[in-house]
């Protein structure tokens, strides 16, 4: 490369950022660095991360023990094939999986991405039914508002109107889907909420393999919160009608609602559970799906027993590291401590967003913060002033929301519900002169 080439230019001009078209990209900023919880850009603003790179860095950037389980791993191997090799980051990083989730699971298999995490768990789920001999049951049941992922198989469960892949319709296997749940809290539960769920459950149990959700929050389908009831429900009908019951939690896992892992929130266990994100701290790309026994061995029930997926950096050893090095760092800290206090913030600093007509709802959980607006965002508005205001937050559809990292001060975290505020006011008046002016 010469001095003179300007890097930031042919990023616009060859290429493509998530959700974006090439013909009209919305606007980037160019990052030179991070630390903690600030984001370094090319022009040395610093800019207050509501993100978290997408909910994956929940110690923050750079972060000193991260580093190190990166440099010194390293020193021995970057990356060894899992095809009939195997090494102790990946076997520290299992054993300490099962440790933390639910006693039935005990099986684990690493991939290299949250959405390869749930096309796994789709396939533990099929082959299960297949070694069973039962060729019947090849469809999955999930909740509208979902998101799983981009992948052809996930995408099938994301939804299936309202969500980002509706164009590829004609194209994916057809799946149930029944309405999303209503209630926030066991406090608003009521038993028409299950109803929807239950009579395609009933209805079709014969053909579903597995059911499949986000537990307690739906994320990008809607960044949706609902009742723990709901989830215990699901679980019941899954085992009365001898279903096969998925948890996708790529998003919620390690922390980020409360609970070390969302399911907790509803004292259930699934058959096959789907970890992520902020499994590295947000380091690498890497992902687990969890199973139990009766799966595992019902896979292997036909006499071969081989689940057919195999990435090539499946369990990289520098992933592996820094996973172990991330899930230490996360339980030798306060994070509950930590959680709660962003929460309690939250809730407090996003409250008078409700006040403004740009504004249906405001949601928080955990380390969750949502303001879901009336209408879709303009992003080629919304980013730059974002930025202008001196925070990192992503709004899509239309949703303006923030899942920091854990380390956050207060300060730092007032800072992006200040942002959050000017913005849904600023948005207001614009709504309210568009009214006006007929």
């Amino acid at each position: 490369m010469t001095a003179s080439f300007n890097w930031q230019q042919f990023d616009q001009e060859h290429i493509w950022h998530p959700y974006t078209s090439i013909q009209h990209p919305t606007p980037t900023f160019p990052v030179i660095s991070a630390q903690g919880v600030q984001l370094k850009l090319a022009d040395e603003q610093i800019l207050v991360d509501g993100m978290a790179s997408w909910w994956a860095a929940i110690h923050g950037y750079n972060h000193p023990v991260l580093n190190e389980a990166v440099t010194t791993q390293l020193q021995n191997m970057s990356h060894v094939m899992f095809g009939g090799l195997t090494h102790e980051p990946a076997v520290n990083l299992a054993q300490k999986l099962i440790q933390l989730t639910a006693e039935p699971l005990e099986y684990v298999f690493f991939a290299d991405s949250g959405s390869i995490a749930v096309e796994v768990a789709i396939k533990m789920a099929m082959q299960y039914w297949l070694a069973q001999g039962n060729t019947n049951k090849k469809r999955l049941l999930t909740i509208k508002k979902g998101y799983h992922g981009d992948t052809f198989a996930t995408m099938a469960v994301c939804d299936p109107i309202n969500g980002m892949h509706h164009m590829f319709e004609g194209l994916l296997p057809k799946h149930l889907f029944a309405e999303a749940p209503q209630c926030k809290t066991d406090a608003d539960w009521h038993e028409n909420d299950i109803l929807s769920f239950k009579q395609l459950l009933k209805s079709h149990h014969k053909k579903i393999a597995a059911v499949i959700l986000e537990p307690i929050v739906q994320g990008a389908g809607g960044m949706r919160i609902y009742s723990p009831e709901y989830l215990r429900q699901v679980k019941n009908l899954c085992e009365q009608y001898d279903v096969l019951l998925i948890l996708d939690e790529i998003a919620t896992g390690f922390g980020r609602t409360g609970t070390l892992f969302a399911y907790q929130h509803a004292d259930i266990v699934p058959d096959i559970l789907c970890l992520g994100k902020a499994l590295t701290g947000g380091y690498m790309t890497l992902a687990a799906t969890l199973t139990t026994k009766k799966v595992s061995q019902g896979i292997a029930a036909d006499g071969s027993g081989v689940l057919m997926h195999g990435p090539t950096f499946m369990a990289n050893p520098l992933a592996c590291s820094v996973a172990n090095a991330s899930i230490e760092l996360l339980l030798d800290s306060p994070w509950q401590e930590r959680i709660a206090g962003i929460e309690q913030q939250l809730r407090i600093e996003l409250a008078s967003c409700e006040n403004y007509s740009a504004v249906r709802e405001v949601r928080v959980i955990g380390a969750i913060g949502v303001i879901e607006l009336n209408r879709s965002v303009d992003i080629h508005w919304l980013q730059p002033r974002l930025v202008e205001l001196g925070v990192w937050i992503r709004p899509f559809s239309n949703l303006l929301y923030i899942m920091p990292a854990y380390i956050m001060q207060p300060n730092e975290l007032s800072q992006l519900t200040s942002a959050m505020r000017t913005v849904v006011e600023e948005m207001s008046k614009v709504r309210t002169m568009e009214i006006d002016n007929g």
